[in-house]
């Protein structure tokens, strides 16, 4: 779509519980099977909690969904990394050695700080991954890539929408891309993606994810508005870009296809 500099990466993952993991933290000596270990486990969650959602601690990547950027803000590419296989290590292994071929962009997410990245950096941890790079621990605290307020580093949507965190985002990626008239959650949600990966529904993990990805996209779109690096006309320009690769792209990804269908344009007061 324009020049290929990659300045920014955008991404989200999905990922499950590792039930062997669960079995042998949680209920050391009982022997439970993987899957008997994760559902004592969120059953335990729902009667304390609304949420049956594990801690990512306990997590394995299994889709991630990568959008190159380039400077100009122009989605030039989205990848899903190691398919068909999906393999946790490998995922891990291709996302910051990626990072590091494209050299070190931006990486820009939605709630990243607290999920996503957090569980990739453990997951390079558990699989002896080396990433100096991001763990620059030696440079001045402010130019560390982990520093919180290191935008150049990485740039979490939600930390911009709740001013780092002053308040609380409810409705999450789902309500700012509704905002935009963005599809949001659709047929897939994230609670749903552990008994996806029981049936066997890696397809649908993944077109979920790619669709998260787009919203993404579209929202830190209009963080770009709101910091008065791009004009209102910018963006819709990028946008109706985007709109036209999605379609050229919808006969070899059905994630595309269905995000079209449920396209909506931004009611705009202005006019």
């Amino acid at each position: 779509m324009a020049d290929s500099t990659v300045s920014y990466l955008a991404f989200d993952i999905e990922s499950v519980a590792d039930g062997e993991l669960v079995s042998k933290i949680r209920y050391p000596g009982e022997g439970l099977e993987s899957q008997a270990a994760i559902e004592r486990y969120r059953q335990e969650l729902r009667d304390k909690y609304d949420s049956d959602f594990i801690p990512y601690t306990f997590h394995l990547p299994i889709s991630i969904a990568v959008g190159k950027i380039s400077a100009d803000y122009r989605l030039l590419d989205i990848t899903v990394l190691d398919e068909p296989q999906f393999r946790p290590h490998i995922l891990t292994e291709h996302f910051w050695r990626g990072w590091d071929r494209y050299r070190r962009p931006t990486l820009v997410s939605f709630n990243g700080r607290t999920f996503d990245l957090p569980l990739l950096e453990l997951a390079a941890f558990r699989y002896a991954i080396s990433v100096p790079g991001w763990f620059n621990v030696g440079a001045k605290s402010f130019e560390q890539y982990r520093n919180r307020f290191n935008l150049n580093a990485h740039i979490d949507l939600q930390e911009i929408l709740t001013n780092f965190g002053s308040t609380r985002f409810q409705g999450g990626l789902n309500l700012a891309a509704n905002l935009l008239g963005k599809p949001g959650k659709m047929d897939v949600q994230g609670h749903m993606v552990q008994d996806l990966f029981y049936r066997g529904q890696l397809a649908e993990i993944n077109d979920y994810c790619r669709c998260d990805l787009l919203d993404t996209y579209f929202v830190f779109l209009r963080t770009r508005v709101l910091f008065g690096e791009i004009s209102l006309d910018q963006e819709q320009g990028l946008i109706a870009e985007t709109k036209t690769w999605l379609i050229k792209k919808a006969d070899q990804v059905s994630a595309y296809r269905t995000y079209l269908e449920r396209w909506g344009d931004w009611p705009n007061p202005w006019k």
